[in-house]
């Protein structure tokens, strides 16, 4: 190490411009002298961060603008560091630290490739400030100076940090791209206008939308690019309210930035601007305005170097894969393929295929589409009128001698079905929703020979004619249209239905209400012309009736911004789609991940075909999501691993507290496997932390049949923990597992309709005895809760090792005014164990070998 320094130390302050007109004065050694004079550090001009901030007006890129007469300044604390993107990978020769009278005496130069990693290249102690040169050796893209002990009681401040060396590879320098960067990117702005006027709309590439701010100075509007990227050009189209000055900058990481282009006396209209940095963000700062009204953009555009120093980034969009079918009215031998399919996948009950037909917009004549295990059919219109069938989409249980109870994930979407005999049959258990769907005619959800059947779910759909489920045991129906329902077994129930049945629970199977209190639909692929995209439906409240064909609102995102997931994707490049900034998309396949898929960033999407499936390897949780607003998880399959997982999917960090209620995240059709395909276990199946999350349709199942299924073989002691407040499920279907199926911690919470059967194959009743009580609650609101209301929930006992157990009631909550139970009902499957209660101490015994509910109509 070298150090060239100053004979005395200048008081922090107004000094300051004295020590830096010092430091510009000092020789460096001479073998230095002429060559590195001229050199321009790498640094320069780059994205810079820092760990903190004195104030707005030392910023981290104050230490890398090549001006002597700004500088970074930390809080007054150890353990600050500030860092640099050079944009690309280089050979790091040296660091030039030009030091303000805040100084470190001990600190660390690192080096990192990807910001994430850092390796130790030179530690520095007892500097005396001034100048310290650092000569180091390495490979790296990000360089930082990481803080250890100051020299003053103030925080840590360098006029400039400097870093020097060559770029790799000789390659040749970099060209501006043509392509703009930012089109369709997340947008966000300081202020609105007014709800016309929003951030997106500088960004969609359409030069009759804008962004305009409130009038008032400053004001900002940004774009995130989804990854650092080399920025080299940024055109700006203004409307009539323009910006006379202005900035544009870069941030890394959205909070430090740094000055691409400093703009005075513009004059609006359209205009170029060559710039040079990096950045992942890219934001236009309007600080003084040449009209009287606000800022307002028609288009930013923001180019990038078509070199990007190597590796690249994630591209989105692309082919869907083998395993989804696209077809349309003229596709030859159609039939032929839904039969070949359904041959395959007929009674593959835990196989690995996986299959998405896809229909687009036109009129299908004579089509039967019979749909097996891990199958999917789903029109590609807007609407569901958009894709008609003269013909069928057909659930039955042939293969399983009339019986209906194992006709698992599967699902119908988005079409509209005229039935060759008038009434399409739809004999399904758990996890086949059935969504979006226009019958034209009536609809039968019993099998052929009206044999058992354990299901289901509808959403959003129009049944013209008489919904029949006649050995249907239970059915949740959510926001649709209904010509009439003629029967039900123990549990159906409705919610912002036309034509439901009123309700009659005291006698009867029917639980109805007139509308959903919060809903949202499932995202969903569709053809816009000849492009693929997503429909992100807006959130409902008080929902009664289908969505369509006014689709009650959203958002289409093209699908270049989803990473397509193909089979043999790894976790660390998933993440590295997130990271990016793409959403998700799976392909039908199935997906051994070594790592946890972790959702950081707010307004994710993260949906699949064809039931794809993730299973997490060597006992890490298969997913993550943070306590952000917005994230729409659907459609997909989390099969547990032999390694215990402490929790397959969590949504939200432990004491995650930030409100959603604008803007919840949802979780529609994601379903969770705990054996039956192998041996799995998870101590928690699903966690739930965050405030305001609405679970719509789950199956949580900790399997009862199948491989690898054993008391401890596939032990998994929890289906759903809710900790977060004000969260809401509908159609909450959760079963088998060997402690609590669903423990409720969070304030205000709400079920409507709820299907659950306790563990088949506990030993005896000492396995399950705890607190002096015989059974674990399949449904239990923990004592420190104050508000909960729960509607239509059922738990069955079906103890085929021990027929002698009797549990001691189906439900357990605190009795308090805020606690609100309705509708509640526990059943013994022909004397396979019993219930002693319905609720806490409430509610008549289980009726011995008579399948017959024990209800409780409201408690207390």
């Amino acid at each position: 190490m070298r150090h060239t320094k100053h004979s005395s130390r200048l008081r922090r302050g107004a000094l300051g411009t004295a020590l830096a007109a010092t430091a510009a004065l000092v020789t460096l050694p001479a073998a230095q002298t002429p060559a590195a004079a001229a050199e321009t550090p790498l640094s320069q001009g780059k994205a810079a961060t820092a760990s903190s901030t004195e104030n707005a007006g030392t910023p981290a890129s104050g230490a890398v603008d090549g001006d002597t007469g700004t500088r970074w300044s930390s809080a007054a604390s150890d353990d600050q560091w500030l860092q640099v993107d050079l944009g690309a990978t280089a050979s790091v020769s040296r660091v030039v630290l030009n030091w303000e009278a805040a100084y470190g005496k001990d600190y660390k130069i690192q080096l990192s490739r990807d910001g994430g990693g850092w390796t130790d290249a030179r530690t520095v102690t007892g500097s005396d400030g001034g100048v310290d040169t650092v000569d180091v050796s390495g490979q790296a893209r990000y360089v930082r100076m990481q803080g250890l002990d100051r020299a003053t009681p103030y925080g840590y401040s360098l006029w400039e940090f400097q870093v020097f060396g060559t770029t790799g590879g000789g390659n040749p320098p970099a060209s501006c791209g043509t392509a703009n960067a930012a089109q369709g990117r997340p947008a966000s702005a300081s202020s609105t206008e007014n709800a016309g006027t929003p951030a997106s709309a500088a960004f969609d590439g359409d030069a009759g939308t804008r962004w305009s701010s409130q009038a008032s100075d400053p004001q900002w509007v940004r774009v995130d690019l989804g990854a650092v990227r080399d920025l080299c050009g940024v055109d700006l189209n203004w409307e009539a309210a323009y910006a006379k000055d202005f900035r544009i900058e870069a941030s890394a990481d959205g909070q430090n930035w740094t000055t691409l282009k400093s703009v005075t006396g513009a004059t609006g209209g359209r205009a170029s601007y060559e710039v040079s940095g990096s950045g992942r963000y890219v934001r236009v700062l309007g600080t003084a305005r040449g009209t009287g009204y606000g800022y307002s953009l028609w288009e930013v555009a923001v180019h990038t170097a078509s070199d990007d120093g190597g590796g690249g980034p994630i591209e989105g969009g692309g082919d869907l894969g083998p395993n989804v079918i696209v077809v349309d009215p003229s596709t030859p031998n159609l039939q032929q393929k839904f039969d070949q399919v359904f041959a395959q996948q007929e009674s593959n009950q835990f196989g690995s295929g996986r299959y998405q037909f896809l229909l687009k917009p036109g009129t299908y004549n004579n089509i039967n589409a019979q749909l097996g295990f891990y199958t999917s059919v789903s029109g590609l219109g807007l609407n569901p009128d958009d894709v008609q069938i003269n013909g069928d989409i057909t659930v039955d249980a042939g293969w399983f001698n009339g019986n209906a109870t194992q006709n698992f994930w599967r699902s119908a979407e988005n079409l509209a079905l005229s039935p060759v005999n008038g009434t399409d049959r739809w004999a399904v258990a758990q996890a086949a929703p059935f969504r979006r769907i226009h019958v034209k005619g009536g609809l039968n959800l019993a099998p052929n020979g009206y044999g058992w059947a354990s299901g289901g779910y509808i959403a959003d759909s129009k049944i013209d004619g008489t919904v029949g489920p006649y050995s249907q045991q239970q059915w949740y129906t959510r926001d649709s249209s209904v010509g009439g329902w003629t029967n039900g077994v123990w549990n159906m129930t409705f919610t912002g239905v036309q034509g439901a049945p009123a309700s009659n629970f005291e006698t009867g199977p029917y639980t109805t209400f007139d509308t959903t209190p919060i809903s949202r639909e499932k995202p969903f692929l569709y053809l816009d012309g000849n492009q693929y995209k997503v429909f992100v439906p807006a959130k409902r409240t008080n929902a009664r009736g289908v969505s369509w064909p006014a689709n009650a609102g959203g958002t289409s995102l093209p699908l270049d911004r989803f990473y397509v997931v193909k089979p043999g994707a790894t976790a660390a490049t998933i993440n590295a789609a997130l990271d990016q900034g793409l959403h998700l998309l799976f392909t039908p396949g199935v997906y051994h991940l070594d790592r946890t898929i972790e959702v950081d960033r707010a307004d994710t999407v993260v949906l699949g075909l064809g039931l794809a499936t993730i299973i997490p390897d060597n006992g890490v949780d298969a997913m993550h999501v943070a306590d952000v607003d917005g994230v729409r998880l659907a459609g997909f399959l989390i099969d547990a691993g032999p390694v215990n997982s402490d929790t397959l999917l969590r949504i939200g960090e432990e004491d995650s507290s930030a409100d959603h209620a604008a803007n919840p995240t949802t979780m529609q059709d994601v379903f969770i496997r705990v054996g039956g395909a192998g041996p799995g276990r998870a101590t928690d199946s699903v966690v739930v932390n965050s405030d305001d999350v609405i679970i719509d349709h789950t199956w949580i199942w900790r399997a009862d049949h199948g491989e690898g299924v054993g008391w401890e073989t596939n032990r998994a002691d929890y289906g759903l923990r809710v900790n977060g407040d004000d969260v809401l499920t509908t159609g909450l279907f959760v079963e088998h597992f060997n402690k609590y199926d669903v423990v409720w911690s969070g304030e205000r919470g709400r079920t409507i309709f709820f299907q659950n059967e306790k563990a088949y194959d506990a030993p005896d009743e000492a396995a399950i005895t705890h607190d002096g009580i015989v059974g674990y609650a399949a449904y239990k609101v923990a004592d420190s809760v104050n508000e909960h209301e729960a509607w239509a929930l059922g738990s069955y006992c079906n103890y085929t090792s021990d027929d002698t157990i009797v549990q001691h009631h189906g439900f357990q909550v605190p009795v308090k005014p805020g606690i609100r139970m309705r509708h509640l009902q526990v059943i013994s499957l022909g004397g396979k164990g019993q219930y002693r209660h319905v609720i806490n101490d409430t509610g008549a015994p289980t009726s011995g070998t008579d399948t017959i509910p024990s209800k409780v109509v409201q408690f207390p």
